[in-house]
């Protein structure tokens, strides 16, 4: 079911590390304070005429929430990875909610937020060679540590340090979209698929959660094309992507078109392990819809997304110059 020809649509990817920043710690009171400040310009689309979608991750607080579980047995049983996942959609939606009640203007429609489960192929490779990082980050040796300790597969992530590298199959469709598109066609601000949605296979024509967190980007992007959304908006660390990150030729892209951004990504300038999957999420979608992706900030979310030059990195199917 896709949303109908009312005003446009956006859905909105905010990454779990704009809930828990990598200088924090994650206390409710820091949680809270960020979700604040993200509801705020959420609620700026919301009054420019959009209807709204959010979804979000979870890496930092699912992550945090397997050392609870581990540290608590055997007092209390561990529960599996996908169970954790369904409790930070829970746990972060409510935070994002109350967030966005409390900065809501009077125009400010009804806020619900939807526990998603995902479709994933149980042969995806990505069973196989963990790449989606979660939890804190440590130094080497105490990575090394927690790897020889617990078993986890840790890598470095973009330069920020270690983390605890899990499975991260491909979402192929999302249980809850009709559901979704009904509530967004009636009018309600939606939150779904937090932390990517909570993953399951089919077996012996049952569904079953896996040991796995799905990207959030890639789940944005399913919930996107099903919903035949305008717009995919993918909030990240900066304003706009880079080409040559890190290098003296570093620069912004701004308008560009699929074809250019595949050939970048094939050209290895976008890492697995950060702007890679948001890039990928973003040409899924603009195969499936002719709308537009957005990368940017959550301080540009809002000018970016109106257009605004020289403001985040919008792609099309067709490259849109500006002069």
């Amino acid at each position: 079911m896709a949303t109908d020809s009312g005003p446009p649509t956006v859905v909105i990817a905010l990454g779990g590390n704009a809930i828990t920043a990598e200088d924090q710690s994650g206390t409710y009171a820091e949680m809270l304070v960020n979700c604040q400040r993200m509801a705020e310009a959420v609620n700026t689309l919301v009054d420019d005429g959009w209807r709204v979608v959010v979804t979000h991750g979870n890496g930092p607080q699912v992550g945090s929430l397997s050392l609870q579980q581990g540290a608590a047995e055997p007092t209390v049983p561990a529960q599996p990875l996908s169970s954790l996942v369904a409790m930070t959609q829970g746990w972060l939606g409510g935070l994002i909610e109350l967030a966005l009640r409390n900065t809501g203007s009077a125009s400010m429609p009804p806020v619900v937020s939807v526990v998603t489960h995902v479709i994933v192929d149980p042969r995806d490779p990505g069973f196989l060679t963990p790449t989606k990082p979660i939890g804190p980050f440590y130094d080497k040796e105490s990575a090394q540590e927690r790897a020889d300790e617990l078993g986890w597969q840790m890598a470095e992530d973009s330069g920020r340090g270690y983390r605890r590298l899990v499975a991260s199959p491909h979402p192929v469709s999302m249980l809850e979209s009709d559901a979704i598109a009904t509530l967004v066609h009636e009018g309600f601000l939606v939150i779904a698929a937090g932390g990517g949605g909570v993953p399951v296979i089919t077996s012996r024509g049952l569904l079953q959660g896996v040991d796995a967190v799905v990207d959030k980007d890639r789940a944005a992007a399913i919930l996107a094309a099903q919903l035949k959304a305008d717009a995919l908006l993918l909030v990240t660390g900066v304003d706009s992507v880079l080409l040559d990150f890190g290098k003296q030729t570093q620069r912004a892209l701004n308008e560009v078109g699929v074809e250019e951004m595949t050939r970048h990504n094939d050209d290895g300038q976008f890492p697995a392990g950060s702007m890679g999957p948001k890039v990928e999420a973003a040409v899924e979608y603009l195969g499936q819809v002719d709308g537009q992706a957005v990368i940017t900030s959550v301080e540009m979310m809002v000018q970016a997304l109106g257009g605004v030059r020289g403001v985040g990195t919008r792609i099309r199917r067709t490259a849109v110059r500006v002069p």
